[in-house]
C-alpha cells in the first residue's frame, strides 16, 4: 500500500464533479486508502491517468468505462 493521497489530490477531487466516473472511483479509492498504483495496475494505465482521472482532468477512455463501473460496484459494496 503506498503512503496515501497528498492534500491537493484529496481537495482536487472534492472539489470535481462526482458525475465523473474517475472521480466517482478516486473518492472510493481515497475512503478506502487504495492506492493509484492499484488502481494503474488493473486497468493497465500509468498512475499519471489514474490521477487526472480521480481530479477530474479527464475521464477514463470508454474502453475502461465498464470495468472501471465493475470496480466502482466492488468497492461500495
Amino acid at each position: 500500500m503506498g503512503h496515501g493521497y497528498s492534500q491537493n489530490l484529496v481537495a482536487a477531487n472534492k472539489q470535481a464533479s462526482a458525475r465523473s466516473l474517475g472521480v466517482a472511483l478516486g473518492r472510493l479509492c481515497i475512503r478506502k486508502r487504495i492506492s493509484a498504483r492499484q488502481v494503474a495496475e488493473r486497468f493497465g494505465v500509468s498512475r499519471m491517468t489514474v490521477y487526472n482521472w480521480f481530479r477530474g482532468v479527464h475521464s477514463p477512455h470508454p474502453y475502461y468505462v465498464p470495468a472501471v463501473q465493475r470496480y466502482i460496484e466492488q468497492l461500495s459494496k
